[in-house]
């Protein structure tokens, strides 16, 4: 038998397959898996670890930073820069988290809210390293190849959406792992009751701290597909716009679920790419959504899914149990 979690990967697959056969841009569908990614790593500090973080643009802005410094000045590989990326995503978490969970509740809010603008102005005033307000520019996008051959083509949108689909699957597979290893539910317990964690002996700083580092890099290769994607590092993926944008994402599919997390990323990224057609002020509409999830939905899309997939599974029971009683009155009356 499967369980619920083999299950959810399966349903991961199944969207990311069935993806290309609903959606005519395939760069809007790889835009979904790459906030997916983020959102899942912000969920593993939100949802998994109680830690309501600011910083996740800071992540996103040095993966994407990382690989496009050195994809246009030095003669590296593609895969080699997306893993310097990872590595600096997960180093930007070791200082900002090695700070800020020093603090509790608003001061830590304000902490990773501090280090978010910080970095902003950073990569705004460094404009001959990161291109300042410009960003970087024409950022190539390399096929992967083998001793000369082609290995996988990235030159149509399509084709990178097939790369960056495979990364999101092997990203969720290992961040499975983690949330159900005794590391994840140690992180659970410091997020139900840091108290009776601290004294039962847990070191909440460093789990907090491994948490951190872990979501930042995912959130570093995250931002690092995107620059890959557009060929551009924008000073944008480092505003403060982008740590509220994962984080929305990330409460409207629900916390504490890693599925729920893909759910909100293209919930949010869908919703912003039709509504944009239509109004350009389409942030009031989302706004009004998230009042909405947050008042009635405190489950988010992934609560609202179990609640109906509850529904109707109860009313399967009463129909069968219903037959069942009907089946035994008509023996009982033959009798």
């Amino acid at each position: 038998m499967l369980s619920s979690k083999h299950y959810q990967f399966l349903i991961a697959v199944a969207i990311v397959v069935a993806m290309p056969l609903f959606m005519k841009s395939g760069s809007l569908a790889s835009e979904v898996l790459i906030y997916a990614l983020a959102a899942m790593a912000c969920n593993l500090l939100l949802g998994y670890t109680g830690l309501l973080s600011f910083g996740q643009g800071v992540f996103f802005g040095l993966g994407s930073y990382t690989l496009g410094i050195l994809l246009t000045r030095l003669p590296i590989s593609m895969p080699l820069a997306l893993l310097a990326a990872v590595v600096m995503g997960g180093i930007g978490a070791a200082i900002v988290g090695w700070v800020a969970i020093r603090q509790k509740g608003t001061y830590f809010v304000m902490l990773t809210l501090a280090f978010a603008q910080m970095f902003y102005f950073i990569a705004y005033s460094a404009s001959d390293l990161t291109g300042g307000d410009n960003g970087l520019m024409d950022i190539p996008r390399k096929s992967l190849t083998l001793g000369g051959q082609t290995i996988i083509p990235l030159d149509t949108p399509w084709q990178y959406y097939s790369f960056v689909a495979v990364l999101f699957l092997i990203v969720y597979w290992l961040l499975r792992r983690v949330c159900d290893s005794i590391f994840g539910r140690t992180l659970l317990a410091v997020r139900d009751n840091e108290e009776r964690a601290a004294a039962v002996g847990y070191n909440l700083r460093l789990l907090k701290l491994q948490a951190f580092v872990i979501s930042g890099a995912v959130t570093g290769l995250a931002g690092a597909l995107h620059a890959l994607m557009t060929g551009i590092a924008p000073l944008s993926a480092a505003e403060y716009h982008t740590s509220e944008m994962i984080l929305v994402m990330t409460v409207i599919g629900g916390t504490g679920n890693l599925l729920a997390s893909l759910l909100g990323a293209a919930f949010y990224v869908l919703l912003g790419d039709w509504l944009s057609t239509l109004w350009p002020r389409w942030l009031l509409i989302l706004g009004v959504v998230l009042m909405i999830v947050s008042l009635g939905m405190q489950g988010g899309l992934w609560g609202l899914c179990q609640k109906l997939w509850q529904l109707v599974g109860g009313k399967k029971s009463n129909e069968e149990g219903d037959g069942k009683a009907a089946q035994a009155n008509a023996k009982g009356g033959h009798a």
